[in-house]
This record gives structure tokens, C-alpha cells and sequence, in this order.
């Protein structure tokens, strides 16, 4: 019966003061150990790094996925027959699909076995990549059902993944282990646009681009199975010693903290930000380079499958190279300003995204004039935005309790997707179709309303960089909070801390007595 445990004290079990005979009661009856015995939870350090690498490598995957689809969009739409409407449409379903799991996941995360949720999650998302490649061009709906799955499964790596090793690592290792994590970001969208054009060329079929996939996940889970452990919440933080069974608060009281923790509010949206313009950017600028070749008289327009792919090749190493020194440099910056300075993270986030608004747009007005002009400019905005990948996971593990960072991590990556590129691949395809039907349909008007519909960007990463700035203001305060043991939610979980601290204090007194 509870009532026979009595709560450690600050000291662990050998706080406590023995009974009569030398020895608690709550030992002494044998019926119910005390349920939070701080216990050492101890892992070797290259464990913790192979685990590390296993998690990178998949989160590489789990960013292919994202991005395999761009990479041979142009014959997906000669496939199916669908408009640019429609195409965007086909990346909105996934992120939409992808964040309405996220919080279901971020609440599995938190409560129950991570390992098994990332396992059942590949498992799902590599099963749906490879049925769709089977689908035939008359069930266009049942790729898009499936693609929406892919989403599905996608969303408990997103939300659990760095959850683990923020629990692994701490302090500059943190910082060094997430920038390597979040590398493969760029890099796997990259490689997801390479993987589609090159194995289309090599097979003169899209459809083996999804098949291949399936066999590296295969890999993936087995080396999670095999060799990721289970850290338990906060471990770091703790030294490695932890309490276990410990009172969990309830989701509600998880999102009303997190609500009132402004730092996270403020980076969330600055995320947002980022997400609405690397998902436009990632579905749409593979065709927007193509076309704007087209107008140049580099490239003949696409009539029939295959198509060239040689705008998503050179996208696709573009966002590679960018993304590995954009991740190393945002990072490494991170970790020697915020020696001098304790608001250096959201400071640099903002910095990379202001600059970055001007590089797009210039990238975008110059494409129909000097084509390597735009390459670069290009280049230089992927390159300021990928400085921040790293530094907004280590801003969400540092400000906020290590008992629901998997439903932080979950409701950043849910409002990230409905405000941000759940909607604007759609968004801008929408547009584009809309500017074309009001001209006469020329290769320089296809152009000219795909442009112009990605005009919306350079304002929206702009007011990312405000958000950030915004957040540096309460950063400090937050990340002191997140340090205090209860932080969920003080107040609730607290008083009940205390209503059953006093419960059992009294009950033992009682037994005592009689």
C-alpha cells in the first residue's frame, strides 16, 4: 500500500530515520519499495558517441525522406498529371500529417519508451515510402494518403531524437553533438534531392528513389535497437543521478509552463519563421532554377518523363556544402560568444536571419538577369539559414525542464509546421497557378509568377530574426527556471509535492506512535 513508502529526503534512502529496531518500516514490511530511490544511471562515454552517430545517421534518413519527393518533382507531376497547386499540396500533406503526430509522439516521448516509439516511427515511414512507389497514376489521392503517412512516422524521430541526447550530453558537448546532428538536416535534404535525380537517371524511373530508401532505414532501426540506449529524463543535468518513478505532471500542466516560458514562445516562432522559408525554398527552388534556365536559352522546357534533373542535383549540393559549414560555423559561434555573452544564442539566430532576408531577395530579382549572381546570393541565404539548426535545439534543451522537453520539442515542431511550411510549399504553388491564369501562358510568365510568389519570403525570415531577438530577452531567466527542480508547472505539481510529502510524514508519525 502507498501509504507504507515514505518519500526519500534530499539524501536519497539514507536520509531517512530508522524505526525501533534500526530498520524503516517501508523496508521492514517488504510490500513497496520507496519509489524515488535516486539510482545511478551510468553509460560509457563511447556509448554515448555511438549512439550519438546512430541517431545522426538516421535523422539523415529521416531529412531524405523529407526531400526525395523535390528532387524528381517535375516527373511526379508528368506522373500523376497534377498542377503546381496540386504538387504543393503533396508537401503540405506530409508536414500536415507530420504535425498532427507530433504532439501525440512528444506525449510518448515523455511518459513511455523512447527507443520503442523511434522504432515503431521508422517502421511506419519506410513501410509507406516503399508501398508508394507501386502506386499507379490513377490513384494520385492514395500517393498523396501515403505520403501523408511517411509524415506520420517522420514525427516521432523529429520530436524524440534530440530529446536523447540532450540527456546524453551536456554543456559544450551538447552544443558540438547537436550542431553534428542537425548537419544532417541540409545535408539530408541535399542528398534526398540527389538521391531522387541520380537514381532516376541511372533506372530512367523515379519510383526505385522511393524503393531504396526502405533498405537504409532497414539499417537504421536495427542499429537503434542494438545500440541506442534509453537515458532516463534530465540524466545530464542530474550528474547522472536521477530520480526514478518520480510525480509526472500532466500534459496540461506541461503546456501551460511552456506557454509561459517566453523564450521558448519566442524561438518557437522564430522556427516558424525558418520552417515557412526552408520549405518553400526546399520544394520549389529545384523548378524555379529550371525554369529560370529555360528563360535564359540554357535549357529546353520538359515535355515528357524523364526530365532534367540537373537543377536538383546542383540544388542538392548546393544545400549540402551550405548546410555543413552553415551548422559548424552557427554552432561554434554559439559556443564562444555565449562565454561573454548569455543571450548569444537567440542573438545569433537573429543576426543569420536578418542577414539572410536581403540574400534571398537579391537571389530571386537577379535570376532572370545574371543566373550565377542568383547561385550565389542563393547559396549565401542557405548558408546563414542552416547557422541556426543547432543553436535553436540547444536554446529549447536550455530553457526549458528536462520532464517536457519531448512535448516541447513536439509543440515547437507542431506550430513550426501549421504556421510554417505545412502551408507555404501550398502557399506558394497557389500563388504562382494564380499569376499564370491571369497572363498569357508563356516559359517567361511560368517564370516570372513562380518569382513572385517567393517574394513572401524575404519579409517572413525577416520577422524571424524579430522573434529571436524578442526571446534573448527573457532567455536568462528561463534557462535559471529550468534548472529548478518542478518546473513544469511550479505551482500545481509543487503543492502536490507537498500535500504528499506531508501525508506520508504524518502517516509515518502516526504508525510510530501507536
Amino acid at each position: 500500500m502507498s501509504e507504507e513508502c515514505q518519500e526519500p529526503g534530499p539524501e536519497g534512502s539514507q536520509g531517512r530515520s530508522p524505526g525501533s529496531g534500526g530498520h524503516s518500516e517501508a523496508s521492514g514490511s517488504g510490500k513497496c519499495p520507496p519509489p524515488t530511490t535516486p539510482t545511478t544511471w551510468s553509460l560509457p562515454r563511447w556509448r554515448a558517441y555511438v549512439a550519438a552517430a546512430v541517431l545522426c545517421y538516421t535523422n539523415l534518413l529521416n531529412y531524405m525522406n523529407w526531400f526525395v519527393i523535390a528532387g524528381v518533382l517535375l516527373d511526379v507531376q508528368k506522373f500523376f498529371q497534377i498542377s503546381d497547386s496540386s504538387a504543393g499540396l503533396l508537401q503540405t500533406v506530409f508536414t500536415g500529417c507530420l504535425l498532427l503526430s507530433a504532439p501525440v509522439f512528444g506525449y510518448l516521448g515523455d511518459r513511455h519508451s523512447r527507443k520503442i516509439t523511434l522504432s515503431l516511427g521508422i517502421l511506419l515511414w519506410s513501410g509507406a515510402g516503399l508501398s508508394s512507389s507501386f502506386i499507379s497514376p490513377r490513384y494520385s489521392w492514395l500517393f498523396f494518403l501515403s505520403r501523408g503517412v511517411v509524415g506520420t512516422g517522420t514525427a516521432s524521430y523529429s520530436t524524440i531524437a534530440p530529446t536523447i541526447l540532450g540527456d546524453l550530453f551536456m554543456g559544450d558537448q551538447r552544443t558540438r553533438v547537436l550542431a553534428i546532428f542537425y548537419i544532417f538536416i541540409p545535408v539530408g535534404s541535399g542528398l534526398g534531392y540527389v538521391l531522387g535525380s541520380a537514381v532516376k537517371a541511372l533506372t530512367g524511373n523515379w519510383h526505385w528513389a522511393l524503393r531504396i530508401m526502405p533498405c537504409l532505414e532497414a539499417v537504421a532501426l536495427i542499429l537503434l535497437i542494438t545500440l541506442v540506449p534509453d537515458p532516463p529524463r534530465g540524466a545530464a543535468e542530474k550528474q547522472r543521478k536521477v530520480v526514478m518513478g518520480g510525480l509526472r505532471s500532466s500534459w496540461c500542466e506541461d503546456v501551460r509552463y511552456l506557454g509561459r516560458n517566453w523564450s521558448f514562445v519566442w524561438s518557437t516562432l522564430g522556427v516558424t519563421a525558418m520552417a515557412f522559408v526552408t520549405g518553400a525554398l526546399g520544394f520549389w527552388a529545384p523548378k524555379f532554377l529550371f525554369e529560370a534556365r529555360v528563360v535564359h536559352g540554357l535549357q529546353l522546357p520538359c515535355f515528357e518523363q524523364p526530365c532534367d534533373s540537373k537543377d536538383s542535383l546542383i540544388f542538392g549540393t548546393v544545400t549540402v556544402v551550405t548546410g555543413i559549414i552553415g551548422v559548424v560555423l552557427g554552432a561554434e559561434a554559439s559556443r564562444r560568444y555565449k562565454k561573454v555573452n548569455p543571450r548569444a544564442e537567440p542573438l545569433i539566430c537573429a543576426s543569420s536571419l536578418l542577414a539572410a532576408a536581403p540574400c534571398l531577395y537579391l537571389a530571386l530579382i537577379l535570376a532572370p538577369i545574371t543566373l550565377p549572381a542568383s547561385y550565389v546570393f542563393l547559396a549565401l541565404g542557405e548558408l546563414l539559414l542552416s547557422c541556426n539548426w543547432a543553436v535553436v535545439a540547444d536554446i529549447l534543451l536550455s530553457v526549458v525542464a528536462p520532464r517536457c522537453r519531448g512535448t516541447a520539442e513536439a509543440l515547437q515542431i507542431t506550430v513550426g509546421h501549421i504556421l510554417g511550411d505545412a502551408g507555404s510549399p501550398y502557399l506558394i504553388g497557389l500563388v504562382s497557378s494564380a499569376l499564370r491564369a491571369r497572363h498569357p501562358d508563356s516559359y517567361l510568365q511560368r517564370f516570372l509568377s513562380l518569382q513572385q510568389s517567393f517574394l513572401c519570403c524575404t519579409l517572413i525570415i525577416a520577422l524571424g530574426g524579430g522573434c529571436f531577438l524578442l526571446a534573448a530577452l527573457h532567455l536568462e531567466r528561463d534557462q535559471a527556471q529550468a534548472q529548478q527542480p518542478g518546473t513544469t508547472d511550479s505551482k500545481d505539481v509543487d503543492s502536490r509535492d507537498m500535500e504528499r510529502q506531508s501525508l506520508l510524514s504524518h502517516t509515518e508519525a502516526t504508525r510510530q506512535d501507536s
